[in-house]
């Protein structure tokens, strides 16, 4: 510990402490709103992420906090069951994490297909920009994208009409977005560390104040201790509901997705410790059990404030700690100067972050691996638009799935000549499952009357019970039309067997 302060680790993780502070002070203030939920909420799930899992992660540089992608998750929880149900379902979230954590499950969340991830973050990402723009317009959001989108005109409308801060909060967040998109463009080498995010907070809100422009503002309580909201024995009751369960696993489920698919992509930045993926949903599962008792946000490991963490520089997982230590002591100390951001603002960085999370390119990435993948993407994106988060993610895992069956069912299926008169073979090369029972009946079909068919499988490396049976079948009805089928069929049946004996 003294090499440890003596050396110069500790300026590094104290540099990149104060940078990754930072970035999230915006944010965890902005995702709150976006949840529907108070900014302090935010804020506590900030803290916690940084001091109590930035201790205990499994993955040293990666920084915890709230995080865009549960944004539309919670913000459909408190709407249709309101702000006392969420503590429970985070706390049930947590305990599920760390159950997983202690199981050693982590690992296995990177079976997730990347086309399904990506999907997923872009359709969170046009999501959060169809309700952030209602928020740019000192508006409440609607409960869907597409009744977002759709409402989106008239909002507009209103806006230029009405005697509300519409105009002047619109102006506000495009000036927000207008800022980070300069900084990003323009910024000096020099000062690459600062975010383009708090630059234009600082701008914004100055800019606000001195000129007296009447747009709705953050309300952060002037005692943080104020905002905890401890679950009660009816909150908890709640949890017996099947729906609050659903909700949780979904919680637990897409956190830990994203947690450690960050945690794969920070490994890649760096030289340094790998991370313990069972150790990192464990450390999730006690922050979210945490945040679920406080009455705070659900979190995550987020990769925007993971990458500032190493991009600063960052040696050790104190950074992560420091970062909350700081966002607890301006949230006690300086209430008051957070209580001058404008909320259009947050929600001009938000609509800026969702864009950035959408990125339609990824199209030809992953095209590059076969057009079924991109179909995935484009279609996992297109369900959580036009329904919600978890109907979405299961629309491309079972296109996933669908996708691996095909790919496993390659089958070449010949019918020609056999060298005997009135024979043909048929020829069987590579897989044959039930995918391909369709295409071997129509060539069965093609076989004339009157002839030996002479199954062929030199080539031939699994058979399932459904491509069996039709073999089987045909070979019974064979005899009506005068045909035959002529296969060796301990042979057939041994690799049946065998199939079914290494799926049990």
């Amino acid at each position: 510990m003294r090499a440890y302060f003596s050396g110069n680790l500790f300026g590094r993780d104290l540099l990149g402490s104060i940078v990754v502070f930072l970035v999230a002070l915006p944010l965890c203030m902005g995702i709150a709103i976006a949840s529907g939920m108070p900014p302090a909420a935010g804020l506590i799930t900030g803290i916690i992420g940084g001091i109590v899992v930035g201790i205990i992660a499994g993955s040293p540089l990666q920084v915890s906090g709230p995080a865009a992608g549960l944004a539309v998750l919670v913000f459909e929880l408190v709407r249709e069951h309101g702000v006392a149900a969420l503590g429970p379902v985070v706390l049930l979230a947590g305990l599920i994490q760390i159950a997983a954590g202690l199981c050693r499950v982590g690992i296995w969340f990177r079976m997730t297909s990347p086309a399904v991830v990506a999907g997923m973050l872009s359709g969170i990402g046009i999501l959060i920009v169809a309700s952030q723009a209602h928020v740019m317009l000192d508006a409440t959001p609607l409960a869907r994208g597409l009744e977002n989108f759709a409402a989106l005109p008239g909002a507009l409308a209103s806006a230029f009409t009405g005697e509300g801060t519409g105009k002047a909060a619109l102006g506000v967040g495009l000036a927000t977005i207008a800022i980070m998109l300069a900084w990003e463009k323009f910024r000096p080498k020099a000062l690459r560390f600062v975010p383009g995010a708090l630059l234009a907070v600082i701008a914004v809100t100055a800019f606000v104040q001195f000129q007296g422009i009447g747009v709705s503002k953050v309300d952060v309580p002037s005692n943080l201790l104020s905002a905890i909201s401890l679950p009660g024995f009816d909150g908890l009751g709640k949890l017996l509901e099947p729906s609050l369960v659903v909700a949780a696993l979904t919680f637990a489920f897409i956190a830990s997705a994203e947690t450690l698919l960050s945690a794969a992509a920070v490994d890649r930045m760096h030289d340094g410790a790998r991370t313990n993926y069972d150790r990192e949903l464990t450390a999730q599962g006690v922050g979210n059990l945490l945040c679920g008792f406080l009455g705070a946000l659900p979190m995550t490991g987020v990769i925007v404030r993971s990458a500032a963490n190493v991009q600063a520089g960052s040696a050790t997982r104190m950074a992560a700690v420091l970062h909350g230590g700081w966002i607890l002591v301006f949230a006690m100390l300086l209430p008051w100067l957070m209580r001058m951001t404008p909320v259009s603002c947050l929600a001009g960085i938000l609509v800026y972050t969702g864009v950035k999370m959408i990125n339609f390119q990824q199209v030809k990435h992953f095209a590059a691996y076969g057009k079924g993948t991109a179909f995935i993407y484009a279609a996992t994106t297109a369900a959580i638009v036009a329904t919600d988060l978890l109907a979405g993610v299961l629309v491309g895992f079972a296109l996933s799935l669908f996708r691996l069956a095909l790919l496993s069912s390659r089958l070449r299926v010949n019918l020609g000549e056999h060298e005997e008169p009135g024979s043909a073979s048929l020829r069987l090369t590579g897989i044959a499952t039930f995918l391909k029972v369709p295409s071997m009946a129509r060539t069965l079909e093609q076989v004339p009357p009157n002839t030996r068919l002479h199954l062929v499988m030199d080539e031939l490396h699994h058979i399932d019970q459904a491509s069996f049976e039709l073999l089987r079948d045909w070979g019974r009805n064979a005899k009506s039309r005068g045909c035959e089928l002529v296969v060796d069929w301990i042979e057939l049946e041994r690799r049946v067997e065998g199939a079914a004996g290494k799926a049990a």
